[in-house]
C-alpha cells in the first residue's frame, strides 16, 4: 500500500458547503492515466485534479504541471479545476509562486492565476476566446428543453471556445432557466458535430448588479446531472458577451450559478476587446475580426478536507 495526498476545496464561494467541490490529489507516484481516472470516479465529484511536481528549474520555465479529470474522461483544460488547484497550491507550496501568481501547466497550456491579498480569491486569465459556428435557434430551444421565444432574440446561440467548447445560450431573463432540461445524450452528440461538448444557458437577473446581486444567472447540466459553478465555460460566455456589445469591455461582470441545486456559486468576470483590422483563422475555420483578450473568471475558494488515499 501506499499513500496519495489529497484536499477537497469548495470553488466560487466563500462558504463551505456550497460552490462547486474539487478534489485536489498530489500525484507523487507516477499514477497512470487509467489510475488517476479510477481515482476522478472514486471521488465521483464533476472534476478531480491531480499535481505532477517537477524539478524547480522546469516548473519556473513551464508551469506546475496539473491533469483534470472529469468521472469519464480528461479534460484539457476546466475552469474551477484550475481556481482551486492554485489555491491548494497557494496553502501547501507557496515556492512555485511568482509574486502573487502561480502558473499551471495543464493540456491546453500554460494558465496563469493571480490571488488577491492574503486570502483564496483568485482569479485565472484564460486563452482568447475562438467563435465558432452560430447555431439554429429552434433546434437549440428543442434540446434545452425550452421555448424558442425563451432564447433572446438579439444575441444568438453560437459554439465559443478558451480551451474547452461550450454552446452559450442567452435567454430573455434568468427566470427562465427553470425550464431548462438538456437532452443531455441528444445534445452531446448533436453539439460533438460541430465541435462543442455542452450547453451553458445563461440570462440576465432582474436586478442587474445592484446590492450584490447577480447581473447574470447561468446552469450548464451535463453528464446526467448538473454544474454548480462551470469556470471553463463563464470565460467562453464572458468573451461571447462582450464580442457581442451585451457586456461592455473591461467590465466586471458577476454570474451566479447553482442555485437551483443547492449549491450557489458565485463567479466574477471581465474581457477586453480589439477591433478592426486584423483577420485570422481560427480553430473552428472561420475568419474572424474582432479580437476578445485578457478573459478573467474569478472567485473565490474554500479548504474544506483533508486527507490520503490508501492504493495497492
Amino acid at each position: 500500500m501506499f499513500a496519495i495526498d489529497y484536499f477537497v476545496v469548495d470553488v466560487f464561494t466563500g462558504t463551505a458547503l456550497t460552490g462547486n467541490p474539487l478534489a485536489v490529489a498530489m500525484n507523487n507516484r507516477g499514477l497512470t492515466t487509467e489510475r488517476m481516472q479510477a481515482i476522478a470516479r472514486e471521488f465521483n465529484f464533476s472534476e478531480t485534479t491531480f499535481v505532477e511536481r517537477r524539478p524547480a528549474a522546469v516548473e519556473e520555465a513551464e508551469g506546475v504541471r496539473v491533469r483534470i479529470f472529469t468521472t469519464r474522461e480528461e479534460l484539457n483544460f476546466a475552469g474551477h479545476p484550475t481556481l482551486g488547484t492554485a489555491s491548494v497550491l497557494k496553502l501547501i507550496a507557496p515556492e512555485v509562486f511568482e509574486g502573487d501568481t502561480v502558473r499551471l501547466a495543464e493540456n491546453v497550456g500554460a494558465i496563469p492565476v493571480r490571488f488577491s491579498g492574503d486570502g483564496l480569491y483568485g482569479e485565472m486569465t484564460q486563452r482568447d476566446p475562438e467563435f465558432g459556428e452560430e447555431l439554429n435557434r429552434a433546434e437549440v430551444a428543442r434540446l434545452t428543453g425550452l421555448a424558442e421565444s425563451d432564447l433572446d432574440p438579439g444575441l444568438p446561440p453560437q459554439i465559443v471556445s478558451t480551451g474547452t467548447a461550450f454552446a452559450i445560450v442567452p435567454l430573455r431573463d434568468a427566470g427562465m432557466l427553470a425550464r431548462l432540461r438538456v437532452k443531455q445524450e441528444e445534445s452531446m452528440a448533436w453539439l460533438r458535430e460541430r465541435g462543442a461538448r455542452w450547453f451553458y444557458v445563461l440570462g440576465p437577473a432582474l436586478e442587474q448588479g445592484g446590492g450584490g446581486e447577480p447581473a447574470w444567472r447561468a446552469r450548464m447540466q451535463f453528464n446526467g446531472g448538473e454544474d454548480p459553478a462551470t469556470g471553463s465555460a463563464a470565460g467562453c460566455a464572458i468573451g461571447y458577451l462582450v464580442r457581442h456589445g451585451a457586456v461592455a469591455p473591461g467590465v466586471g461582470t458577476h454570474v451566479r450559478q447553482g442555485v437551483e441545486i443547492g449549491r450557489q456559486s458565485d463567479l466574477y468576470l471581465s474581457a477586453q476587446i480589439h477591433g478592426g483590422a486584423e483577420r485570422r483563422q481560427n480553430g473552428f475555420g472561420e475568419e474572424q475580426s474582432l479580437k476578445v483578450t485578457d478573459v478573467c473568471v474569478g472567485g473565490s475558494t474554500v479548504l474544506v478536507a483533508k486527507g490520503q488515499l490508501f492504493l495497492p
